[in-house]
């Protein structure tokens, strides 16, 4: 597992990398955001401890901007210790929070308790449905073994469908789940059902994934 160790402490990142590397985790270290983001996007990065305060972004700034385009675990490290600052950062998408000075051993336990939670989470964000398959923690879509293209707001439909199986939505209620605000103009559902429909069934005429319930809306079927 790749862990990043982001502080401008350079004793702490030394400590922190020796202690992983001894349980056999690979350790990237960066003293600033800049470097976080750059290593960020130029490895694969599964975990994260971040301190949160850095010379160049504060910490929480540096989580949330994290946030917007990756997924993987944060524990934040902090030298202050308010309930204020834990609240802040959980908002901000920290997973876990430890006041400096830390026990090594307790964050070492608290990295594999936090890994466990989220490749459990993971695991649940996956729907195997014969030849369907969608990862929605990767966002994509597989029919067979080829991947689907769809745009945002199709993955969204489409996952909030398979995973209620059964359950019939109004265009009122996809509306409201998908675009997060009161339906203006509910035809655009049709249009994104049709849209789907001709990516992932074989015969758009006899569906076998999203069905209609005739005045009513769609639902996804029990297979």
């Amino acid at each position: 597992m790749n862990v990043l160790v982001v502080d401008d402490e350079k004793l702490i990142v030394k400590g922190l990398k020796h202690s992983l590397e001894q349980q056999g985790y690979n350790v990237f270290t960066a003293y600033n955001g800049s470097e976080t983001l750059r290593i960020i996007e130029e490895e694969k990065i599964d975990f994260i401890i971040l301190d949160l305060m850095l010379p160049d972004i504060d910490g929480m700034m540096l989580c949330k901007k994290i946030r917007e385009n990756h997924d993987m675990p944060i524990l934040m490290l902090t030298a202050k210790d308010g309930d204020y600052d834990k609240i802040l950062g959980f908002e901000f998408g920290a997973d876990d929070y430890m006041t400096k000075p830390f026990n090594v051993l307790e964050l070492l336990a608290r990295i594999k308790a936090i890994t466990r939670r989220f490749n459990a989470r993971k695991e649940t964000m996956v729907i195997s449905l014969e030849n369907l398959t969608i990862n929605y923690y990767e966002r994509r879509v597989y029919v067979e073994d080829e991947e689907i293209k769809l745009t945002q707001k199709e993955f969204e439909m489409l996952y909030l469908l398979a995973k209620n199986p059964g359950r019939v939505y109004t265009r009122e209620e996809i509306f409201h789940y998908i675009w997060e605000e009161e339906p203006f103009d509910v035809r655009t559902i049709d249009v994104h059902i049709k849209n789907i429909r001709e990516k992932i069934e074989y015969d758009i005429k006899n569906p076998k994934y999203i069905m209609t319930k005739w005045g009513v809306g769609y639902y996804f079927n029990k297979i």
